[in-house]
């Protein structure tokens, strides 16, 4: 909790000069506002997520320059995908959810520990630490809707956003209860479950969340998102981590890699089935870069329907789904390439990595007081008991 709190103050101020350097940089000034706090918000969250693959076995100064070197390559990659690109991603799938992931995954390739695999006392669980995460999972489940629908356009898409993501996360909630107990070789509901996958909903409508995908849609993408986070923590985990050196601590591929994966595909149908007929003359809004090229008589027309509309691309739905596809794979690429260099950065020596012995262990880095891990100890006499 103290790392992550440090390591957001310090995102969030970075991430508003340099997203302020590349977006909203004018006469050599960097002008600031409610909407860089928005952005600068979102980097902090993609550091939040990558770190999740490393946390417990790095140092408080290596989460810093990773967080130092993320935040420019965030910036650089979310700049160069909205400007040459111009895609839709209103809940943040593809820049968000899809970076973040596997940047991560790249940062703990590189700082992969062979001894890990086999277990460490202190990466288990206590009743108390599971109380709290759940709270945390509370929280972010409360928020997530107005996350979605932040940078979505006033009015009917800003609702359909919030509401799409209240039932993707009702319907992800349900499944995780009940795919809990159905894994459980007892039948009964595991705690570490409900944290991890209940969120799954509120990612895999993302890429879709402001579009005409109607209630069902959405309620299907959350049971569909957190079926695969469940089986990816469950399975795909433990086989990253023995077969191609990827420890993912938090599980942050099976909650935001699979899930955006799944949020990306189902983004692209919706494009792909978005139309007139459907929208109405509103579709030139929530895919601006559908609209009438400057000069179209079309745009004139529209013009007087909805005043204000900018000229667009003139793009099809066709050429806006291989624009999605392109940003998909280019994110990937840059995220995963960028996480690698700055794993080997987080190797050099002089960064206070923490040795196998004392990984997950506060007691390197803050003052404890002698109690601090008696409920570890009883939970492991009760675990030698049974």
């Amino acid at each position: 909790m103290v790392f992550n709190l440090l390591t957001a103050a310090f995102s969030i101020q970075w991430a508003i000069l340099v997203q302020g350097y590349f977006q909203f940089s004018h006469d050599g000034k960097i002008h600031l506002g409610v909407i860089n706090l928005i952005y600068a918000e979102f980097a902090c969250a993609v550091v939040l997520i990558s770190f999740g693959a490393v946390l417990g076995k790095t140092s408080p100064l290596q989460l810093l320059v990773m967080a130092l070197l993320e935040v420019p390559v965030f910036a650089v990659t979310e700049w160069a995908v909205l400007k040459y690109l111009k895609i839709n991603d209103s809940g943040g799938s593809i820049l968000i959810h899809l970076f973040a992931c596997y940047f991560g995954l790249g940062v703990t390739f590189v700082l992969y520990r062979p001894h890990l695999n086999e277990g460490h006392a202190k990466a288990n669980t206590s009743y108390q630490s599971d109380i709290l995460s759940l709270i945390g999972t509370l929280f972010l489940w409360v928020f997530w809707p107005s996350f979605n629908s932040s940078l979505t356009l006033k009015g009917d898409d800003q609702h359909r956003a919030i509401l799409h993501t209240f039932i993707g996360l009702s319907a992800s909630t349900l499944t995780a209860f009940a795919l809990s107990a159905m894994l459980n070789k007892n039948g009964k509901i595991t705690i570490s479950d409900i944290q991890n996958v209940t969120l799954a909903g509120g990612v895999t409508v993302g890429a879709s969340v402001d579009m005409m995908i109607t209630p069902a849609a959405a309620y299907a993408l959350g049971m569909m998102g957190c079926t695969a986070c469940m089986l990816g923590y469950k399975y795909l985990s433990p086989f990253l981590a023995q077969r191609f050196r990827i420890q993912d601590q938090c599980g942050i591929h099976n909650l935001h890699g699979l899930t955006g994966l799944i949020s990306c595909a189902a983004g692209i149908c919706a494009i792909l089935m978005a139309d007139e007929e459907m929208y109405g003359p509103s579709l030139y809004e929530i895919f601006s870069h559908r609209a009438p090229v400057e000069g179209d008589p079309k745009l004139h027309k529209l013009q007087i329907l909805i005043p204000g509309l900018q000229p667009g691309l003139g793009r099809t739905a066709r050429e806006q789904a291989l624009f999605q596809v392109a940003a998909v794979f280019s994110t990937i690429g840059v995220s995963t390439l960028g996480g690698i260099l700055t794993g080997f950065v987080l190797k050099l020596p002089y960064l206070a990595s923490p040795s196998d012995v004392f990984c997950f262990d506060d007691q390197l880095f803050f003052e404890v007081p002698p109690d601090y891990d008696s409920p570890l100890k009883l939970n492991n006499i009760d675990d030698s008991a049974a």
